[in-house]
């Protein structure tokens, strides 16, 4: 028996599995200890396990309606078609089995630990989660070695997913490299976290990274009503309505975020008690208690924070007041400190105002103050005023793009000398090295100019525009320079 069964054979220990498998009762459990007593009890019985049983965890009935509604197929998964339409990269992929290394990356509740189990389910993949937040290295290698034995004796690949990626050090991410090239797992790791930022390259260059958008209203939708039409998994077996304007409530205000639409029913069902014609009829207002506050994505140091930012100074730049308010309401709604909001529309008034209307920095300067000694709630009106005044200014970059040309110039070009016209000759025994010697003070001149070199070499920085108050600017200054 010993010669039969020689180690890390696979075709010997897929016939043991056999055995065991067509034997029952007390023989085959006897047959099984005396074939595992030549060592191979443990990987036999995880062959066994992975070659002939599920890998899926039996939900239990009291989790939430989120975990126990998440799609157990392709076929079921809802939302993303940028990416699983058809005809779609990752969509072919998964129909060829020829699925590589993922890192999906969106915001909470799209579907990226549900897509990782239904690529898996798809391509019957034996399926290891683990959090970066909670795993270690010596977790990492007993799934990796775990991965290596299944593809050698049962030729099963393994798609070990890893939630919160981003949260890995460079230790962590480099043991996973041999094995993805060698592709003995799976990768797919999953991130709120932008993985361009968050990850190593080494590890982005050996995966395909997919964005995962937040869910449309009509995609949350459509996990409402299954979850409320489901007998096995849902609320089916209770007798409930739901108004449309309650239905479009709860998926639209959820922001795009499965789990929050489907818990949020869930809290409306369980706590609205059955009319006198025994339904549980869900209106708008048991709808939105069941939400209580909206919960914006907008994390202070992650993509939502700097998005959002950005989208405010364009706003701002591209005269779009409307816009403006709207991107301000946000960040003060998701608790952004308004002294950031304050300083953004300060800068913003000085790079793209500028002498267009030198007043949008003095009242941006006004509001940051005002904003430091007052404080919120009162503060959004002084932000407000202040956003929506340099949002309707003309605008001009000329100041912002003449002080960058200057410091390239002295940058890249040769450094230029004070000269000697122009040197401080206030202190004693300058008169004797020549310093001031012919410079023309300007006020001693008509309309208190002079022409004057007041630099060694020629250069134009500063071209005031035709906009606002800049035109006036302009103006002066081509007439000074006729003269």
């Amino acid at each position: 028996m010993a010669r039969l069964w020689r180690p890390h054979t696979g075709t010997h220990l897929r016939m043991m599995v056999l055995i065991y498998t067509r034997f029952t009762g007390r023989g085959g459990a006897f047959l099984f200890k005396k074939i595992a007593s030549s060592g191979f009890a443990l990987l036999a019985m995880t062959q066994t396990r992975n070659l002939f049983t599920p890998d899926e965890k039996v939900i239990p009935a009291d989790s939430p309606l989120s975990a126990r509604m998440r799609p157990r197929t392709i076929d079921e998964y809802v939302g993303q078609q940028h990416i699983l339409g058809p005809g779609k990269l990752l969509t072919r992929a998964i129909e060829a089995d020829r699925v590589s290394s993922l890192i999906l990356y969106g915001p909470p509740g799209v579907g990226k630990t549900t897509l990782a189990l239904c690529i898996a389910q798809k391509t019957q993949s034996h399926f290891d989660k683990i959090n970066a937040v909670a795993s270690n290295v010596e977790e990492m290698r007993k799934l990796i070695a775990g991965a290596q034995h299944r593809r050698a004796t049962a030729g099963r690949k393994t798609i070990l997913f890893i939630d919160e990626i981003h949260r890995f050090n460079k230790a962590q991410q480099d043991v996973l490299m041999p094995d993805i090239e060698e592709g003995n797992i799976i990768l797919i790791g999953a991130t709120v976290f932008n993985p361009f930022f968050a990850l190593l390259a080494p590890l982005l260059s050996r995966s395909l990274v997919f964005e995962l958008q937040p869910l449309a209203p009509d995609d949350l939708k459509i996990l409402l009503q299954r979850a409320i039409n489901d007998q096995e998994r849902g609320l089916g077996n209770l007798p409930i309505t739901i108004d449309d304007k309650a239905l479009e409530f709860l998926s639209t205000i959820s922001d795009g975020d499965g789990r929050k639409t489907l818990n949020a029913l869930e809290v409306a069902v369980l706590t609205t008690p059955k009319s006198p014609d025994g339904k549980i009829h869900i209106t708008l207002p048991i709808a939105e208690e069941s939400i209580q506050k909206k919960q914006v994505n907008y994390d202070a140091d992650g993509d939502a924070h700097y998005d959002t930012i950005s989208a405010f100074i364009k706003s701002m730049r591209g005269s779009d007041p409307d816009a403006t308010l709207y991107w301000m309401a946000k960040m003060i709604y998701a608790g952004e400190d308004p002294r950031f909001i304050a300083r953004r529309i300060v800068i913003c008034a000085s790079e793209d105002v500028g002498n267009a209307d030198p007043q949008a920095l003095v009242l941006a300067n006004a509001a940051f103050q005002a904003t430091e000694l007052i404080g919120l709630p009162e503060a959004r009106i002084i932000l407000a005023q202040a956003a929506v005044y340099v949002a309707c200014s003309p605008k001009s970059n000329a100041v912002y793009m003449a002080i960058d040309s200057a410091l390239e110039d002295v940058k890249t070009q040769r450094t230029q000398g004070v000269p000697t016209h122009l040197k401080d000759a206030h202190y004693k025994g300058a008169h004797k090295l020549g310093h001031g010697a012919g410079y023309k003070y300007a006020h001693d001149y008509p309309q208190h100019y002079v022409e004057q070199k007041y630099m060694p070499h020629d250069a134009v920085y500063y071209n005031p525009t035709s906009q606002g108050y800049e035109l006036r600017i302009k103006e002066r200054m081509d007439k000074l320079k006729k003269k």
